[in-house]
C-alpha cells in the first residue's frame, strides 16, 4: 500500500520479534509521509534517514 514512487528495499526483524526495520527509498519525503499516515493507526514509526556507505566514503575522504 505504498504510494507510487516509494520503494520498499528490504526488512529485518529483531530476534525477539519486538521490532521490524524496513528500508524504504524515495526522492520525495512527502511520499514517506503519505505511507506513514496510511499505517499510523496500526504501527509506531521511527524515521532514520540514511546514506549509502559508498556515498559517505566519497564525501568524507577528501576531508581526511
Amino acid at each position: 500500500m505504498a504510494p507510487a514512487g516509494l520503494q520498499y528495499v528490504g526488512s529485518w526483524i529483531e530476534a525477539n520479534f519486538d521490532r521490524c526495520f524496513q528500508l524504504m527509498e524515495c526522492d520525495d519525503p512527502r511520499l514517506l509521509q503519505q505511507w506513514i499516515i496510511q499505517w499510523q493507526d496500526l504501527i509506531e514509526f521511527e524515521i532514520a534517514p540514511v546514506v549509502p556507505s559508498q556515498e559517505t566514503v566519497e564525501t568524507v575522504t577528501p576531508l581526511l
